[in-house]
């Protein structure tokens, strides 16, 4: 026998095992077949082999537009990637707009009050550039690249032995059918017993080479668990690279805020510096340290001696506001820069706050946003 023949062959065999499994699965979905059902255990390890290949695709996709917003951007990476090549680098957003202020500062003048402090807003927004640089790098490292290697790895291989296991599933049933009809051909005297005996060995051997794939599959399977463990690691340091990236970015903006807290009161009182409440949570130690002594603050004096005398009193005083305060519920009350309000102390009010007025309105307001008056 050629080589030729021994192909010719081959093929004449696939097609013939690929027309079985045909017919054995069109007869199952009309219902004219028996299908040999998986064990429970199995079917559940397959579900959750699915589940967890859908939710990691979809938790894949969504951090890469998180991380980076612009898809046009997502799509020159990705051709750069398939390229081995690495894509040319760019200014990011904060950046670019960065570069913008500090150049605009340079223009107006580094030393007007307004270039001033465009220089030092743009130097602060290019570090926080390279803050999300880094924060881009390291959970693409991290987090992205294992969850991207289930994907075209491990569930690849998965989705290759299920497959192999539905075809053995297939010649399996396909095999009992022609049992079946064998058994029932020989009730009727129709052939001879050498063909049930045929017919009953072919079942065997189907039926071992579907337990045997079921045992290898089985296996993969079960080492999803594997990998949600590897994936809780990965999800750790993700939560870690962001918890760095807000942290450093948080601490530039509070060092920003004090800088720009020095220039004169006269350039700076229609800003809304203070339009949200103080971050109550800040993991960093230092960067704790540095928000204590960064957040708006009132002079000594005035808090020594006029606070305190207006806390031991029962008479109220007026104050100026210095800095916008949005009420956080319904028990503040919410300021305006430079407005006049009514305040006073009330027994067992914590020491940070006061009572305000202003009109028909009132509710507590924070001390440090407030110059007593005389």
């Amino acid at each position: 026998m050629n080589i030729m023949d021994f192909n010719v062959k081959k093929l004449a065999a696939d097609a013939g095992t690929f027309l079985s499994r045909a017919v054995q699965f069109t007869e199952e979905k009309l219902g004219q077949a028996e299908k040999t059902e998986l064990d429970a255990h199995l079917e559940n390890l397959l579900s959750k082999a699915e589940c967890t290949k859908l939710w990691t695709e979809k938790i894949m996709k969504q951090t890469e537009v998180l991380l980076q917003p612009n898809p046009n951007a997502r799509i020159e990476e990705f051709v750069y990637e398939k390229l081995d090549r690495k894509a040319p680098s760019r200014m990011n957003n904060p950046e670019l707009l960065g570069q913008y202020m500090i150049d605009a500062g340079n223009e107006f003048g580094p030393g007007t009050a307004y270039g001033n402090a465009l220089i030092k807003c743009g130097e602060t927004q290019k570090r926080i550039g390279a803050a999300d640089r880094e924060l881009i790098q390291t959970s693409a490292i991290n987090f992205l690249t294992p969850l991207r290697n289930f994907i075209e790895g491990d569930y690849k291989t998965i989705t290759k032995e299920r497959k192999l296991l539905q075809n053995k599933r297939l010649d399996l049933d396909a095999a009992k059918t022609r049992l079946k009809k064998a058994k029932v051909a020989e009730a009727r005297a129709a052939i001879w017993a050498e063909e049930v005996t045929k017919s009953e060995q072919e079942v065997r051997i189907t039926q071992s080479e579907f337990d045997r794939q079921a045992e290898i599959t089985r296996l993969l399977l079960e080492g999803i668990s594997s990998t949600h463990a590897h994936h809780l690691r990965c999800l750790n340091d993700f939560v870690e690279a962001q918890m760095t990236y807000y942290a450093q970015c948080y601490q530039y903006m509070l060092d920003l805020q004090k800088q720009l807290g020095s220039f004169p009161s006269t350039f700076l009182s229609n800003n809304n510096q203070s339009s949200t409440t103080p971050v109550q949570s800040v993991s960093s130690p230092s960067v704790l340290a540095s928000a204590s002594a960064s957040l708006p603050s009132v002079s000594n004096s005035m808090v020594t001696s006029g606070l305190s005398e207006l806390k031991s009193s029962s008479g109220s005083r007026k104050a100026r506001v210095l800095y916008d305060y949005d009420a956080a519920n319904s028990s503040e009350l919410s300021l305006l820069a430079d407005e006049v309000i009514t305040v006073y102390s009330i027994p067992g009010m914590d020491s940070d706050w006061l009572m305000g007025e202003r009109g028909s309105q009132k509710g507590k307001v924070p001390i440090t946003y407030l110059e007593l008056l005389n």
